[in-house]
């Protein structure tokens, strides 16, 4: 997600920051309204919040949350990651599926939004800069995010699809995450929660990925469909996966979450629904799509 030093990367065309701020504050208050009309048992947005909005999480209550994450859009000059319609991607799966567990990989300026809109269920941030992540928290403590560390850059690319296609801890009947030192792509070394938890919704948006030192998004994509082939739960896990106009986003993708399993393209994101490998056609494919 963006900080100072890469806004260039995702800034909109100035005559349209305005109307995206106002469209993404219009949204949260949207929630906040529903919220707070719905009662327990509704199949509406955000019904959890009916059985017990006013319990404290991490010393916020839910409606004190959403509260202060429309306030922060409604003032901010600064311009979300998403726009409005990217946005409403994610947040019509969250309001199917909320409470739910939501990894997003990246911490930027939409984090309160994305935590704010999946009230009573875990969203957790990952995000490479100690120092960003501090930044943040200091104006947003309720936010549940990590530092990790990626051991790729970006110029690699090429060189780790070859690697995968050859070493066997990376071949999708064989795959896993935590403690796999083999397969360049696996992250290791991540918090336990990210290993412990099964995610519901995953939204990749970091790390970063627009210069040759960069990390990249290949380790993350690659893991984020192990941990959705692995699923145990019901249903199937939503993957987004913004930047899609980028060359390696869009190879890594198509290698690891499958155009079969694409439902949805707006602007530069794409939403996948990947079932769990049972419920797909083989073990022994030595490709995952």
């Amino acid at each position: 997600m963006i900080r100072d030093e890469h806004v260039r990367d995702r800034q909109f065309p100035a005559d349209g920051r305005r109307l995206s701020l106002i469209a993404v504050a219009g949204l949260i208050a949207g929630v906040i309204l529903i919220s707070s009309l719905i009662k327990s048992g509704d199949d509406s947005l955000l019904c959890s919040i009916a059985k017990s909005r006013s319990l404290p999480i991490n010393g916020f209550s839910d409606m004190e949350t959403q509260l202060r994450a429309l306030v922060n859009y409604a003032t901010s000059t600064i311009t979300p990651q998403q726009n409005y319609d990217e946005i409403s991607v994610t947040y019509n799966v969250l309001r199917n599926r909320n409470p739910c567990n939501f990894l997003v990989f990246g911490l930027g300026y939409d984090s309160r939004m994305w935590d704010a809109l999946n009230p009573q269920g875990r969203t957790v941030f990952l995000e490479e800069d100690q120092k960003w992540v501090d930044d943040v928290l200091k104006g947003a403590p309720y936010l549940h995010a990590y530092a990790v560390k990626y051991c790729t850059q970006l110029k690699e690319a090429d060189a780790l699809l070859n690697h995968y296609r050859t070493e066997p801890s990376c071949f999708p009947s064989n795959a896993f995450l935590r403690g796999n030192d083999r397969c360049r792509l696996a992250l290791t070394g991540f918090p336990a929660e990210f290993y412990d938890t099964e995610w519901d919704l995953i939204m990749i948006d970091a790390p970063r990925g627009w210069f040759a030192e960069a990390p990249g998004r290949m380790a993350a994509i690659f893991s984020v469909a192990v941990m959705a082939r692995n699923r145990k739960g019901a249903g199937v896990t939503h993957v987004f996966l913004h930047d899609v106009d980028r060359k390696v986003e869009k190879l890594y993708a198509t290698e690891f979450l499958c155009k079969k399993y694409l439902v949805k393209s707006v602007g530069r994101l794409w939403h996948f629904e990947i079932p769990a490998a049972d419920k797909t056609t083989s073990h022994d494919d030595p490709r995952f799509c």
